[in-house]
């Protein structure tokens, strides 16, 4: 089993949600890698509602749930804005992030684009979502069977073939968010050897959302990241670092993605 992860780009306010429920991250089988970025798993027992916000990755989910009622399965397209989830009492999420890219060779008669913004009943994409598949995967007694649940509901599904344009899609968004220098979209449409047009057109059918947001949420999401550690940070030089023509730009972004200006959300995370 995989160990978690510390990593929490994205998601506001970390400390807030980890000290309210228990997270954890897991690979998948080894033939699901190449779709799928991680299993993930949320348990809580609250005595009072919380509400979480995540800065949405440019990845489409599959969830199990469990809250008050029977359990069910979910599928989210990539949201156009913050995540928000409110929590309440007793449940349990197990999720399937896939990566970018990687949930096209699983639903391909529609562009992922098609899904984006949306929250829609798994079985309308995958029809063996059942009630009773949710409860397979939910009510393992440990995350190494919840983990073994989810990888015997997809190895079943997964494609009978690679599809090559979703698999540059995959490796022009892991360029994106590996290198910092790829700042724009002309620049990362010349690493494809493709017209801007033609990029734009494979991230609508791949992805789900265009190049030049994609790197932008990369960007904030490693903005969020720096303004909930401990300590001053140069705003100025983190904007230029991140390929902004100046701080103002930076806090424009920010603001518009979480909600609140960068230096207000670093004083709420420091104090």
């Amino acid at each position: 089993m995989a160990a978690p992860r510390r990593d929490t780009r994205g998601i506001v306010d970390p400390a807030g949600l980890l000290t309210r429920v228990r997270f954890r991250r897991h690979e998948p089988a080894e033939p699901l890698r190449r779709y799928v970025e991680r299993y993930w798993f949320i348990d809580w027992d609250l005595p009072e509602p919380y509400v979480s916000h995540v800065v949405p990755h440019p990845s489409v989910h599959l969830t199990f749930q469990q809250d008050d009622g029977s359990p069910y399965a979910e599928l989210t397209g990539i949201p156009g804005g913050l995540y928000t989830r409110r929590l309440t009492g007793r449940g349990r999420v197990c999720g399937v992030k896939f990566r970018p890219g990687g949930f096209r060779p699983y639903a391909p008669d529609h562009p992922v684009s098609h899904w984006t913004g949306r929250v829609l009943p798994a079985r309308e994409v995958f029809p063996q979502a059942t009630p009773a598949a949710a409860r397979s995967v939910l009510t393992p007694a440990t995350d190494e069977a919840r983990v073994a649940a989810l990888d015997a509901f997809l190895l079943p599904l997964a494609p009978a073939a690679p599809d090559p344009q979703a698999d540059l899609a995959t490796a022009l968004v892991d360029h994106v968010h590996e290198d910092r220098t790829a700042r724009r979209v002309d620049d990362l449409a010349r690493t494809a050897g493709l017209s801007v047009r033609a990029l734009q057109r494979l991230f609508s059918a791949c992805v789900g959302v265009s190049p030049k947001w994609v790197i932008l949420r990369y960007r904030i999401h490693e903005a969020l990241e720096r303004a909930g550690t401990r300590g001053e940070v140069d705003w100025a030089a983190l904007a230029v670092g991140l390929g902004y023509a100046d701080q103002a730009h930076l806090v424009r972004d920010f603001t518009a993605t979480v909600g609140v200006p960068p230096t207000a959300y670093a004083q709420a995370a420091a104090g």
